[in-house]
């Protein structure tokens, strides 16, 4: 079946949601280590021996790079999880209700949030808890995303398909190529 307009593609946005995560779960073991380096900085500075110093600062490094090489990784797992999950719902959403709206993407949200909720750590009861306040926190986060998508959306789709002359229409052009050339019709005037 053809996709509605406005629909996510689901394995672009979760590949760009492993690498952003990556991306975050790389940089913040990166800076959380600047204090584990100050550690071995003393005691390079208290060892008089080269090849002790040299050891200290190889394992250092070691460290630091299997915790940046982790954090990554489990950065990217994670994001990457959670827009697959959020796409995936919001898509078919869209394809059973036959409408791309607002609603899929509160919906989408709330379920993935909710999800997410009830993995966490925790006693049943903190779980329970995790999966009302996600699916409440998800409702209300996605509903003002779900209004911004959907008019940038309309906007991006206007005048994608005029009418040269009664009955005959032009080739559908992309969003960017209809704004271009909207872009210039104003500029003419």
């Amino acid at each position: 079946t053809p996709r509605l307009a406005g629909t996510v593609n689901w394995a672009t946005a979760t590949v760009i949601g492993v690498f952003a995560g990556m991306l975050y779960g790389g940089s913040k073991e990166a800076a959380a280590s600047v204090s584990k380096d100050a550690e071995v900085m003393l005691k390079l500075g208290s060892t008089p021996d080269k090849r002790e110093q040299y050891r200290l600062m190889r394992d250092a490094m070691e460290k630091r790079f299997l915790r940046v090489t982790r954090g990554s990784i489990v950065g990217g797992v994670r994001l990457g999880m959670f827009t697959a999950a959020f796409c995936g719902l919001q898509n078919l959403l869209a394809e059973k209700r036959g409408v791309h709206d607002v609603f899929n993407v509160v919906g989408a949200g709330s379920a993935t949030a909710a999800t997410f909720g009830l993995i966490m750590p925790g006693s049943l009861q903190w779980r329970a808890r995790n999966v009302v306040l996600g699916s409440v926190l998800g409702a209300a986060f996605c509903f003002p995303l779900g209004w911004i998508h959907l008019k940038l959306v309309e906007k991006a789709n206007e005048g994608n398909i005029t009418a040269k002359e009664p009955g005959q229409r032009e080739e559908a052009k992309s969003g960017l190529g209809a704004a271009i050339e909207r872009l210039e019709e104003n500029l003419k005037k």
